[in-house]
């Protein structure tokens, strides 16, 4: 079935997810490809996405690296090869169903019917909408985005989130092998990129949901990255004459 939507899911050592979540996307009433972005997971996830493939053999696609090489490398990867293969709307998704697939066509729709350019499923639009998570953590993801917010400027909420929708456009203008952060940072890196070229952004209510299967990739190194990385990316800011949205 064709489509002009695709989701790249980075995975490692997501065998208790992967085809779960492929169903999930499979199963809405829209139609999403999805790439797998896979950095040589010892645990047979790719193995379990190659299997699927013979079952959606035009709707799965998968990219296979030799290791772990960084959430931002995944996602460029990603971007470069749906790029080339001209889907219009590309997202970004986790594999551990804390983004709730049925919230894929929200976002499709802010930036298909409602001319934005890039969509956001933001947990802090609204409220604090997450679910399971300890407070700890969600204090420190709250006010990482405070802080973000803070020393960019951006005027989006939820800085770090990882759930989102870009128009093919967008990632045509940002130049991608300029984006440094391979890490948490990659998430404020990119929005505050698209930002500064002009885009028009906007954020979409979702509920995070932790994940239940599987091993959290995150820690305190990650956001440590974070923290010193939006202010390299203001300081460089000032020097920088970024591509603009035409």
């Amino acid at each position: 079935m064709k489509s002009d939507s695709i989701v790249i899911i980075p995975t490692y050592n997501e065998k208790e997810n992967i085809e779960n979540i492929v169903r999930a996307i499979f199963g809405l009433p829209q139609s999403f490809h999805i790439l797998v972005i896979d950095d040589g997971s010892p645990d047979g996830t790719a193995d379990i996405v190659k299997k699927l493939m013979v079952e959606f053999p035009e709707e799965l696609h998968i990219v296979e690296r030799s290791g772990k090489l960084g959430l931002g490398t995944a996602y460029i990867a990603g971007f470069k090869w749906a790029i080339s293969h001209q889907y219009e709307y590309i997202f970004e998704m986790d594999a551990d169903f804390s983004h709730n697939p049925n919230d894929l066509p929200r976002l499709y729709d802010a930036c298909a019917k409602e001319g934005y350019d890039l969509s956001i499923g933001s947990r802090y639009v609204s409220g604090v909408n997450v679910v399971n998570w300890p407070m700890g953590r969600v204090l420190m993801s709250y006010f990482a985005s405070k802080y973000v917010r803070l020393i960019t400027g951006l005027d989006i909420h939820d800085t770090t989130a990882g759930f989102k929708c870009y128009k093919r456009k967008v990632l045509e203008t940002i130049e991608l092998d300029k984006i440094r952060f391979k890490g948490y940072a990659f998430q404020i890196e990119m929005k505050f990129t698209a930002y500064k070229c002009g885009f028009k952004i906007k954020e979409v209510p979702v509920i995070f949901i932790n994940r239940e299967l599987g091993t959290s990739k995150m820690n305190s190194s990650i956001f440590g990255e974070a923290m010193f990385g939006v202010m390299q990316l203001r300081w460089d800011s000032w020097f920088r004459k970024y591509p603009k949205n035409k």
